[in-house]
């Protein structure tokens, strides 16, 4: 079994940054509770943004270590956490990275996927991603699906499944009303909030004030 239930919003979230932090900086990984906190509250790379307290990630962390989708680093003098969905889910890389970004951004298209996973698995070509969608959609547990294209969209989008079946009317980021940029101009955007978001890493790391 891939999943022992439907994860809650905060579960997908503390399980997405572990695994966007074991990829994207995996000399600071596994993650103490403040930096897991930290990583679920991020303004950047995230949707929704959340504002989670330690306390609300420690007993996520708890119902998630009962179900053994996390564990603590054993040893570590201040706890440590890492995810266990290498094992449960047994995925190669890309379809990884893949999972990882629709966790932490939820419904994408293709386009906006091979962009924002950049960092994780360098994707050759936006059918690269359609195809390891399309073997994450098949099988007896799919962990994702494929949005019917709405009205004033471009492109349709791809979803996860961790939190159960999408609500077709509420699983876009916009309505018809607000039309999608053009999918060149998605990618862009992309682009830029990944380079800001390396900017505002290698400032913390200078120790320059934001």
């Amino acid at each position: 079994m891939r999943l022992p239930r439907e994860l809650d919003p905060v579960e997908i979230r503390v399980l997405g940054c572990l695994l966007e932090k074991e990829r994207t900086t995996p000399d600071g990984y596994p993650l103490s509770l403040n930096a897991l906190t930290s990583a679920c509250n991020q303004k950047t790379n995230r949707d929704p943004v959340m504002q989670l307290t330690a306390s609300d990630i420690d007993g996520v962390l708890a119902r998630l270590r009962a179900e053994v989708l996390v564990w603590p680093e054993e040893g570590a003098r201040t706890q440590k956490w890492t995810h266990n969905l290498d094992r449960k889910w047994g995925l190669p890389p890309g379809a990884m990275a893949l999972m990882t970004v629709l966790m932490l951004r939820g419904p994408q298209t293709p386009g906006e996927l091979r962009a924002r996973t950049e960092r994780m698995h360098p994707f050759a070509s936006s059918a690269e991603v359609e195809n390891t969608l399309a073997e994450l959609a098949e099988g007896d547990e799919p962990l994702v699906v494929h949005l019917a294209r709405q009205p004033g969209q471009k492109e349709a989008r791809w979803t996860h499944l961790v939190g159960g079946e999408p609500d077709e009317a509420t699983s876009v980021f916009v309505s018809s009303e607000s039309p999608l940029p053009a999918s060149g101009l998605s990618e862009r955007v992309a682009e830029l909030e990944e380079r800001v978001d390396r900017l505002e890493k290698a400032l913390v790391a200078s120790g320059a004030d934001l």
